[in-house]
């Protein structure tokens, strides 16, 4: 992920990544990891990339925090459950900065519950948000859907793949 990003950018990468590695190691595991070193990849080759104002410390907690908010890390019955406030005290930012952060981050990558690019894959199963299509004006679980229409839904990028070929996998 980081070789995609601008020379020009290299060092906001590496460090703002290096505080994300840390983070995630003591509190989250590989899978945030990644997708919040993804989401950082997508920040650096912005024009102009925001990144370039601001301090690394508070970019990683809105990263973390975006991609945590859209995996449902602030829901106690979560495995890697941890409160906003000490996600941001791990940051040292206070929690409305890394949620201002956050939210900003949310915008300009389009981080959410229903986007399957941000959901940890060993959760993408299990999290009905992403599986939702509309269906004749009601709401359905693509899950439970024909192959045919399962497969229109894969081509729209409306879910991240056909399950009921997963399944025959």
């Amino acid at each position: 992920m980081g070789n995609s990003v601008p020379k020009e950018m290299r060092q906001y990468y590496d460090v703002i990544g290096q505080i994300i590695t840390v983070f995630c190691e003591k509190y989250l595991d590989k899978e945030y990891e990644e997708l919040c070193l993804k989401a950082l990849a997508k920040l650096c080759r912005k024009r102009p990339s925001p990144l370039l104002k601001g301090r690394p410390y508070t970019w990683a907690a809105g990263i973390v925090y975006a991609v945590g908010t859209a995996n449902f890390i602030f829901d106690r019955a979560n495995k890697y459950y941890i409160s906003a406030a000490d996600l941001a005290d791990a940051f040292e930012v206070s929690k409305s900065t890394a949620s201002s952060k956050a939210a900003e981050i949310k915008k300009m990558l389009k981080i959410d519950v229903f986007n399957g690019e941000w959901i940890v894959p060993s959760e993408m199963e299990s999290n009905p948000m992403i599986w939702m299509v509309e269906v004749n004006g009601l709401a359905m679980d693509a899950r439970r859907l024909p192959l045919e229409y399962q497969q229109i839904c894969y081509e729209k990028g409306l879910i991240p793949y056909v399950p009921a070929l997963k399944e025959k996998d």
